[in-house]
């Protein structure tokens, strides 16, 4: 049987979920995972939406992978991939996707009801996956400033 009392059991793995979704980017990510399932769920519905669907579906699972790898703080211990560039642009390309295909279903989603929910829940998402990439493109420029070297000649 196992020792469920052991460092690293499911235990632990709660507290870390709990601590991490109170910080602003575990936040965010939480965010951007729930408003990716109702968008997948209501293209899912529609009558001509289910081609949509991808987008959440791919958005959702990129967002549950970024989310599991800040709350476990495996970025900090696989620093081969740079971590907050892969985020900012998995960001920026989600707020853009979703931005468009939004408003292409909200336009032309005439007499498709959850076609149009889907679509005004996917600008809700595209705009959170717009501030989510404004904060890291706001933590990049930080840490690009307090990273940078003196060019004066003078030591």
């Amino acid at each position: 049987m196992a020792d469920t009392s052991a460092p690293g059991s499911g235990a632990s793995v709660l507290e870390r979920l709990k601590s991490y979704v109170k910080t602003q980017k575990g936040f965010i990510l939480m965010a951007e995972i729930v408003l990716s399932l109702i968008v997948v769920i209501c293209y899912g519905s529609a009558i001509y939406g289910g081609g949509y669907s991808a987008l959440g579906i791919c958005e959702m699972i990129f967002a549950m992978v970024f989310f599991a790898i800040f709350m476990m703080e495996w970025d900090k211990q696989f620093q081969l991939v740079n971590w907050v560039w892969s985020d900012l642009f998995r960001a920026g390309i989600g707020a853009v996707l979703y931005l468009i295909t939004s408003l292409i279903c909200v336009i032309s989603g005439h007499g498709d009801g959850a076609r149009i929910a889907g679509g005004v829940f996917g600008l809700i998402a595209g705009l959170v996956f717009a501030y989510d990439t404004y904060t890291i493109f706001l933590q990049v420029k930080s840490t690009r400033q307090h990273t940078a070297a003196s060019t004066d000649d003078r030591v």
